[in-house]
C-alpha cells in the first residue's frame, strides 16, 4: 500500500477523521482527539497502535520499530515501502481503530464498533 492508500483506508473506518498537526503530520482519529494512526506528510513513516500482546513480536521484525513518544502506549512505526502485506496492514489499522474505540465510553462506541 502507498501512503495515500493507507490514508484512504483509514478514512473508511467508522467515525474516522483526518487532521493535520505538528507542522506536517496527518493524524487519523476517532471523536476528534483519539488517535489511531499517524502518517508523516513527507512519506517517512506510519505509526499506529498495536496493543501489548502483539507489540514485542512486531518490533522484532525487520523494518518495524517502536514509535517515538508513543511506544509506551504500544504503538509501532514503519516506513515505506511498508514491511507488511496490504492485508496485514489493513488488519492492523483496523485493530488500532478498534483498540481506540474500545477505550471510549460505551455510549460513544455506538456505531464505531466493527463486528469481529
Amino acid at each position: 500500500m502507498s501512503p495515500e492508500q493507507v490514508a484512504q483506508f483509514c478514512l473508511t473506518l467508522p467515525g474516522a477523521r483526518e487532521d493535520y498537526k505538528w507542522g506536517g503530520t496527518r493524524v487519523f482519529s476517532v471523536l476528534q482527539n483519539k488517535m489511531f494512526a499517524v502518517l508523516d506528510l513527507a512519506g517517512m513513516g506510519l505509526s499506529f497502535k498495536i496493543g501489548p500482546e502483539l507489540f514485542l513480536g512486531y518490533v522484532d521484525r525487520p523494518g518495524i520499530r517502536p514509535a517515538p513518544y508513543l511506544a509506551r502506549a504500544y504503538w509501532i512505526s514503519i516506513a515505506p515501502p511498508y514491511p507488511l502485506s496490504d492485508n496485514e496492514l489493513r488488519d492492523l489499522l483496523t485493530r488500532s481503530h478498534q483498540l481506540v474505540v474500545s477505550k471510549l465510553p460505551k455510549i460513544r462506541q455506538i456505531g464505531l464498533k466493527l463486528d469481529q
